[in-house]
C-alpha cells in the first residue's frame, strides 16, 4: 500500500506543475493588469474598428463602452476555463498535502476523536460531515480574507513589479529550505494548545476547533504548499478561494471517509521516514519553482543575473539531486536509514535523471519546448549551437541592423527575426518596403508568449513568413525600462502614468485594440487598419495559425492592388 501511495503522489506532482503553467496559459498571460473598474476592454471586430479606436482617443465616449459591459463579459469564457484549471490545482496540493508527515499521522487521532464522541451511527457519519465541513469553511474563509487583503488588481499589477518576485522567490526559497528539514514554520504552541483545548467541548464547536486543530498544527506542512499555489497563479479575484476550496476538498473528503469509516485505517501504511521523503521531494519542487519568479524580475529590469544557461544549470543539478537523494545516496536530518529502494522511488528517480538529461542540450541552446514557457529566453543565452539555423536567439546575423533599431539593445525577438521594438518605427520602415506589419504584444513574464515562440514561431512554415513577408515589431508591455522624460504622459484608458517602456506599449494596446492581453497577434496593413479581424492570441494550432498569416497577406496584396 505504501508503494502505491509514494507512486500516486509522484504522479499528482508531475500533474501539478503543468496545471500551473495550464493555468498561466489560459489565465495569466490574458489579463496582464487589471485597468481602472470604469474602463471595459472588448475585442475589435471589423465593424468596431473604427468608431471603438476614435472613441478611445477622443476620450469622450466611455460611456458606451461601459454600455457593453455585460455582452463582453458573457462573450469571454476563459476565466470559467481557468477557474476549473485552479480547482484542479488546488485539488492536487491536497492530496499531496495529505501524505505529508504534518497530517499523515492525524488520521489515527481523528478516527479516534469521532469514535469516543458517537453516541450512535447517524450522529458519528453527522459529526463527521460537519468535520469535513468545517474544514473547508477554514481554508475557504482564508482564502477570502487574502483575496480582500489584497485583490485582483493588486496582484496583478504587482506580478511583474522586480521587488514582488524577488519577495516570492525568498519566500520559496524559505519554504524550500524547510521541507528540506533545515528548519519548522510553526504556529505560537499557546495559540495550538488553546484551539486544542477548546475541541474537547461537546457539540458543534469542539467539531469546529478539531479542523481548526487540523489546520494549525499542520502549517508547517500546508503553509508553504498553499504558498506555492497562491504565488503561482495569483492572476485572478476568485484564484485564493478556488485554490483553497480545492484544497481543503480533498483533506475534507479523506478525513470524513476515515471518520465515518474507521476500518480503511487498516489499509493505510505506517508512519515512517517515507512521509519525510515527500517532505524532501516538495522541498526541490519549491525550490526549483521559486526560480522562474526571481527570471521574471530579471528579465523585466534587464540585470542579466539568471540567464538561460545559468537557470538550467541549477535545474539539472536539483533534479540530479533529488534523484540520488530518492536512491538513498543522499540523507537530510530527519530522514531514517533505507535499507532498500523501493520500486516507486526507483521510477521516480529515474525520471528526475531523465528530465535532468533532456535540460542538458539546453546549454547548448536547444528550444526544450516542454519547459520553455518556464524558462528565460534564449535571447539570454550566451552561446548556441547553430543560431545562424533559426533556432537561436535574436542575434547573430541581425546584430547589426538590431543595434541601430530603438530598444534593440536590451529586448529581442526569438529564431533571428530581422525585426522591430517600436511601433512607429516599424510603421515607417513598413511604408517604405511595402510589408504589412505583424504586432507581437508581448512580455517578460508571459509564460504563453514563450511556448508560442518555441512551439509555432519555430515551425518552418510560420517562420518563413515571419521573416520574408512580415515586418514583425514585439512590442513588451512590461518592460520596466524608464522612458525619458520628455516621452512620459498620463494614460486615461490606464489611469496611470506612462513611465516606462512597457507601459508604452501597454497603452498603445489598450487604446488602439481595446485589450491589455499577451500574446496579441495583430495584422496590419500600412494604413494602420486591420488586416483581419478579430486578431488572435494563443493558437498552438499551427495549420490556423498560418492561415491567420495567410489571410492577412491576401488582404494587403488586394489593397496593394486598388491602390
Amino acid at each position: 500500500m505504501k508503494k502505491v501511495l509514494l507512486l500516486l503522489l509522484a504522479v499528482t506532482m508531475f500533474i501539478a506543475l503543468p496545471a500551473v503553467r495550464s493555468y498561466a496559459t489560459v489565465t495569466q498571460d490574458t489579463t496582464a493588469t487589471a485597468p481602472p473598474e470604469d474602463i471595459v476592454f472588448t475585442e475589435v471586430g471589423s465593424a468596431q474598428d473604427s468608431a471603438a479606436n476614435s472613441a478611445i482617443k477622443d476620450s469622450v465616449k466611455q460611456d458606451t463602452v461601459k454600455a457593453d459591459k455585460a455582452a463582453v463579459v458573457a462573450k469571454n469564457d476563459a476565466p470559467k476555463q481557468s477557474l476549473w484549471v485552479t480547482f484542479g490545482l488546488g485539488l492536487l496540493a491536497g492530496i499531496a498535502a495529505f501524505f505529508l508527515p504534518c497530517i499523515f499521522p492525524m488520521v489515527p487521532l481523528t478516527v479516534g476523536f469521532f469514535t469516543k464522541r458517537a453516541e450512535s451511527r447517524a450522529k458519528g457519519i453527522r459529526s463527521a460531515i460537519i468535520y469535513g465541513l468545517s474544514i473547508i469553511v477554514i481554508y475557504v474563509g482564508l482564502g477570502v480574507i487574502i483575496t480582500l487583503i489584497w485583490g485582483a488588481s493588486a496582484l496583478n499589477e504587482i506580478s511583474t513589479d522586480g521587488f514582488f518576485n524577488i519577495f516570492i522567490f525568498l519566500i520559496l526559497i524559505v519554504f524550500g529550505v524547510s521541507f528540506l528539514g533545515a528548519f519548522e514554520i510553526t504556529l505560537p504552541s499557546s495559540f495550538v494548545n488553546k484551539l486544542d483545548a477548546k475541541s474537547d467541548s461537546k457539540g458543534l464547536s469542539g467539531i469546529f476547533f478539531m479542523a481548526a486543530t487540523l489546520a494549525v498544527v499542520s502549517f508547517s506542512c500546508t503553509g508553504p504548499l498553499i504558498g506555492t499555489s497562491l504565488v503561482a497563479i495569483n492572476t485572478d479575484l476568485l484564484t485564493p478561494v478556488v485554490v483553497m476550496f480545492g484544497f481543503s476538498l480533498s483533506l475534507a473528503v479523506i478525513f470524513t471517509l476515515f471518520a465515518i469509516f474507521p476500518s480503511l485505517m487498516t489499509g493505510l501504511p505506517k508512519s515512517g521516514g517515507w512521509l519525510n521523503s515527500i517532505k524532501v521531494f516538495l522541498g526541490f519542487l519549491e525550490l526549483g519553482l521559486s526560480l522562474k519568479f526571481l527570471s521574471t524580475a530579471d528579465l523585466a529590469y534587464h540585470w542579466g543575473i539568471l540567464d538561460r544557461e545559468i537557470f538550467l544549470a541549477i535545474w539539472i543539478v536539483l533534479a540530479l539531486i533529488l534523484g540520488v537523494y530518492l536512491l538513498g545516496k543522499i540523507k537530510f536530518s530527519h530522514d531514517s536509514d533505507l535499507p532498500y529502494v523501493s520500486v516507486p522511488r526507483l521510477f521516480i528517480a529515474t525520471a528526475t535523471f531523465v528530465f535532468a538529461i533532456y535540460l542538458i542540450p539546453g546549454l547548448w541552446g536547444a528550444p526544450l519546448k516542454a519547459v520553455s514557457a518556464l524558462v528565460p529566453p534564449l535571447s539570454t543565452q550566451d552561446f548556441v549551437i547553430g543560431q545562424d539555423s533559426g533556432s537561436g536567439s535574436n542575434q547573430g546575423a541581425a546584430s547589426a541592423s538590431h543595434s541601430k533599431r530603438k530598444y534593440a539593445d536590451f529586448l529581442h525577438i526569438p529564431h533571428n527575426i530581422d525585426g522591430f521594438f517600436d511601433y512607429e518605427e516599424a510603421l515607417a520602415y513598413a511604408k517604405e518596403v511595402k510589408k504589412p506589419l505583424f504586432l507581437d504584444f508581448t512580455g517578460h513574464g508571459c509564460v504563453n508568449c514563450r511556448e508560442m515562440e518555441a512551439r509555432v514561431w519555430s515551425d518552418p512554415r510560420v517562420l518563413k513568413k515571419l521573416k520574408e513577408d512580415y515586418i514583425v515589431v514585439s512590442l513588451y508591455t512590461d518592460d520596466k525600462t524608464d522612458l525619458p522624460v520628455a516621452e512620459q504622459f498620463e494614460s486615461k484608458i490606464l489611469g496611470t502614468k506612462v513611465n516606462t517602456v512597457g507601459k508604452k506599449f501597454k497603452h498603445l494596446q489598450a487604446e488602439r485594440f481595446n485589450t491589455i492581453s499577451q500574446p496579441y497577434y495583430v495584422l496590419l496593413g500600412t494604413d494602420e487598419k486591420l488586416l483581419v479581424s478579430p486578431p488572435i492570441g494563443v493558437e498552438f494550432n499551427i495549420d490556423t495559425y498560418l492561415k491567420y498569416l495567410d489571410n492577412g497577406l491576401a488582404e494587403f496584396a488586394k489593397k496593394q492592388t486598388n491602390e
